[in-house]
């Protein structure tokens, strides 16, 4: 593997390599012993799933586990995230009307075509020939069908990333009051966490109990979360030259991540557990720990 390819195709500090000789790639041999342990005779993929608030490394940590495992053990892998099955701005939209106005904004359970991600995860499992879709952020819609990749063959090894997967529903009795600014101000009804919750409680769970491996970036808090995802914003910014209309102002990124406050905390707390991997982050999201089951 070109591990100077890799820093430099994903703008990496040169201590990313370190990391990932001490922590990712015993993590990769691990997911191979997984996958070869099922033996010639089983067909059906390895599928990973990596959990981490915004901004933690999910992506880097995906695409690194990706090119290590294609060309260490040429192995063929998927690398899906949950974003990648968002509903386009008019079914959000639609949504926002019929159900609470806080879901024209994408980023919670409820807001993601999950049909399409069932689906998808069923074909990888049981066809030759799979479109992966895929969601364009920038203009905060997905990219037209005829640009989603095409795979050709089965894959050994299914990796889904994103901010709540894995999560599970809250108990009623925490949804009670509000968290944040956002949710005091426009669901002081507790309507649309709601929504969120109960749609957490169907599809997303029957799309997680697929997952075999479960990995988590747990960072310290969520107060990290906004300048983590602020990076992500002014890079976005960076590669759209500023010819997008969907990258958004430091302050709208302070507001946007309010939606996410809620289920990143209750995934802090209850997720750990139920991982396979767990790398504690700091603040400057530097591994200090890593637990292995």
């Amino acid at each position: 593997m070109d591990i100077h390819g890799f820093l430099k195709t994903h703008q990496l500090p040169s201590t990313y390599a370190d990391t990932a000789q001490k922590w990712f790639i015993p993590l990769c041999e691990r997911l191979v012993k997984h996958q070869e342990s099922a033996g010639d005779s089983s067909k059906a993929p390895l599928v990973v799933g990596i959990n981490g608030c915004q901004g933690s490394g999910k992506s880097t940590l995906t695409d690194f586990i990706s090119a290590y495992l294609t060309s260490i053990y040429s192995k063929k892998v998927v690398c899906l995230s949950i974003d990648d099955f968002y509903l386009d701005k008019s079914q959000r939209n639609a949504l926002s009307i019929k159900v609470h106005p806080l879901l024209a904004t994408r980023g919670v359970p409820g807001t993601h075509n999950m049909p399409l991600a069932l689906d998808t995860f069923k074909q990888l499992k049981g066809s030759d020939q799979v479109a992966l879709p895929r969601f364009n952020k920038a203009i905060d819609n997905p990219f037209p069908v005829n640009q989603w990749p095409v795979i050709s063959a089965p894959p050994d090894i299914i990796i889904l990333e994103g901010w709540c997967v894995g999560v599970t529903p809250q108990n009623a009795a925490d949804m009670k009051q509000p968290i944040n600014s956002l949710e005091e101000n426009q669901d002081p009804l507790g309507i649309w966490r709601s929504f969120v919750n109960t749609e957490l409680s169907n599809d997303y769970q029957s799309l997680f109990d697929q997952i075999d491996y479960r990995v988590m970036l747990k960072a310290p808090s969520f107060e990290c979360v906004y300048r983590w995802r602020l990076e992500q914003e002014h890079k976005l910014a960076v590669a759209t030259q500023g010819a997008s209309t969907g990258v958004m102002s430091d302050e709208q990124v302070a507001q946007f991540i309010q939606n996410y406050q809620r289920l990143t905390e209750h995934a802090l707390k209850t997720l750990p557990t139920k991982c396979d991997t767990v790398y504690s982050l700091d603040e400057t999201r530097t591994i200090t720990g890593e637990e292995v089951k």
